[in-house]
């Protein structure tokens, strides 16, 4: 099954790395890449801390519980994992970014991603379509710029998911 997964992978990382999306999507890509780094998290955190109204403690405690969680798990799953990176194995055509370690697997940014959409989504609501999307686009950007490999991006997502539901149903 591992075998079947790296080798779609692979596939998948070629016709990545070959193709030259329009300056839009490369544009996209590296700053939700740049954002998935916490600087849309802490910025989303303020806000809500400013305007969040009555559940704003909680819902940024649980979802900075969650992202710790999904920091501590992915740091963990990484070593243990070993995966290399798609740009250990052949370089991008257009984006020349540096990975932020050596492993691929889980996407540490997918998994944050998710665990603090999710979290939030669960006490806004309103928010959940806007969360969801900038999680996306995080995850997205982390294949398309050759840092993870697309079954790295899946189970980090998944991964966080799973966190933001457990922190919220054991918390609340």
């Amino acid at each position: 099954m591992l075998r079947y997964i790296a080798t779609r992978d692979h596939r998948v990382m070629q016709r990545v790395n070959g193709w030259r999306p329009p300056r839009w999507i490369r544009l996209w890509m590296l700053y939700a890449s740049r954002l998935g780094d916490g600087w849309l998290w802490y910025a989303m955190a303020v806000v809500l801390l400013l305007f969040g109204g009555s559940a704003r403690f909680i819902a940024v405690g649980q979802a900075a519980l969650s992202a710790g969680i999904a920091v501590a798990l992915f740091l963990r799953l990484k070593r243990a994992a070993r995966r290399r990176r798609p740009c250990a194995f052949a370089p991008h055509s257009w984006a020349t970014l540096l990975p932020p370690d050596q492993f691929s697997f889980p996407s540490g940014h997918s998994m944050t991603a998710f665990a603090i959409a999710v979290s939030l989504s669960f006490f806004y609501p309103s928010l959940q379509v806007g969360l969801l999307f900038c999680a996306a686009s995080i995850a997205a950007s982390r294949v398309l710029l050759g840092m993870h490999f697309l079954s790295d991006v899946v189970a980090g997502s998944a991964l966080g998911v799973a966190i933001a539901f457990a922190v919220f149903h054991l918390a609340g």
